[in-house]
């Protein structure tokens, strides 16, 4: 602050320093309130000060990555209800036949930025919002050559695992019109595995990019987390925050991976800090890894074969599936890790609370780039319209939260700690 007298306009009344104390559940003595009224007063000076001065953007050289060719597809162009918005955007500059992803074209899921172009997230909740910058992953895509040539469906503020939810209609398998392909990366998995992009991009907090590419028959990522940087993507909470390739091959997978991992500086899950391994070049010097896996243990954790919710024929074809991988040389083991089967409880004691308190109010607490538009709709208070505009699994998220805040106001951070020892567990196991 750089005053303790505050302007004679300034709105803070003694009304508001009472209502600020209600608010804390405080009473302050009476020979204080002027002092702390005017104390207060001077900090709404400093906020309007603050939020007068220009945002901090991250530059988008849009003369060398214009947005071309942006329009909503027709019925009869998005059969499968995959596309949000088509467009073209690539590098006008550079060469193109010796970059990691030259001549590649990609999906790009409808909760990450692209400059200019329209974010649904999934939902009308809220409407017309437009990102102003790019996602580091959008960026780090057009520098490696590739082609942005659209954002995919995703579900209702990405908080379903099936393909219903979203605000522009169901996401169609693409096997079986009728049946699930899996979410809330529904869009990207449909796209790819139907070969209309070559990959997509989507995120994770829950399974959103792995159920989508089970369903649909494709490869993929789930990054460890803080591997690839989430700048610029809409967040669920912020520990579980992953964004990452979703294929038609582990190759591919690969070669995203390669372009879009490492630090960039501004997002704080960032916590792999050197350099990410060349994945695709690493793949390339071992080409007898498909047909040889003598030397290679691999674990089934029983517990993860006990779950009441498990279909006894997925159980079948999972068990099959890896007894193949005994005929490559590899040897199976299973493995007890009885935490295991309290890790969804444990994800549920985060998300619930975290996820409500990552936009009512709002991210706190962090050292990246926020997106002051996004937060601004989904932070401001629920109107009837916009909560019936969500989904049944949003309401879940922030009537659970809400409740668990004032219930259980330690459950957020103990279930933080026992992940913490969830992953000790896994990493022990891992050393048998």
């Amino acid at each position: 602050m750089l005053s303790v007298l505050p302007k004679y306009n300034n709105p803070v009344t003694t009304d508001i320093l009472q209502s600020t104390c209600r608010d804390l559940g405080i009473q302050l003595q009476d020979h204080e309130k002027e002092d702390y009224r005017r104390l207060l007063a001077t900090y709404h000076e400093v906020a309007e000060d603050i939020m007068a001065m220009e945002d901090y953007l991250p530059q988008v050289d849009l003369n060398r990555f214009p947005r071309e060719e942006v329009y909503q597809p027709s019925p009869e162009e998005n059969r499968h209800n995959a596309w949000a918005v088509k467009c073209s955007i690539k590098d006008q500059e550079a060469s193109r036949d010796n970059q990691l992803l030259s001549g590649k074209t990609v999906a790009i899921k409808d909760m990450i930025a692209i400059k200019d172009i329209p974010m649904t997230y999934g939902t009308d909740s809220f409407t017309n919002y437009v990102p102003d910058i790019d996602a580091t992953v959008v960026s780090r895509i057009l520098e490696a050559g590739g082609e942005i040539v659209g954002k995919s469906t995703c579900e209702n503020l990405c908080h379903d695992g099936l393909s219903h939810s979203a605000a522009s209609g169901i996401v169609e398998n693409p096997y079986a019109k009728g049946y699930n392909a899996g979410g809330s990366s529904s869009g990207s998995a449909v796209l790819v595995a139907l070969k209309e992009v070559d990959f997509a991009i989507g995120a994770d907090q829950g399974g959103s990019i792995r159920i989508p590419s089970a369903n649909c028959g494709i490869v993929g990522l789930k990054p460890t987390f803080g591997l690839v940087p989430y700048t610029g993507c809409g967040s669920g909470e912020p520990t579980h925050d992953h964004v990452g390739p979703m294929t038609n091959s582990v190759a591919d997978n690969a070669r995203v991976l390669q372009a879009i991992a490492g630090p960039d500086g501004l997002d704080d899950r960032c916590t792999y800090l050197s350099t990410p391994p060349k994945y695709a070049d690493n793949l390339l010097e071992m080409p007898n890894m498909a047909k040889n896996l003598h030397g290679w243990k691999i674990g089934i954790i029983s517990e993860s074969l006990t779950s009441p919710v498990l279909d006894p024929r997925v159980k079948a074809t999972f068990l099959h599936a890896a007894s193949q991988l005994t005929t490559l040389g590899a040897t199976l083991e299973h493995v007890s890790i009885p935490l295991h089967s309290k890790g969804p409880l444990i994800w549920a004691g985060i998300s619930r609370p975290g996820g409500h308190l990552n936009r009512h109010p709002g991210p706190f607490g962090r050292r990246t780039h926020a997106l002051l538009g996004l937060d601004a709709v989904l932070g401001q208070p629920f109107t009837q319209d916009a909560w019936d505009k969500m989904y049944v699994a949003s309401h879940t998220v922030h009537l659970n939260g809400a409740y668990a805040l004032r219930r259980f106001p330690r459950l957020y951070a103990k279930s933080a700690n026992l992940s913490r020892a969830l992953r000790d567990a896994y990493d022990e196991a891992l050393k048998t």
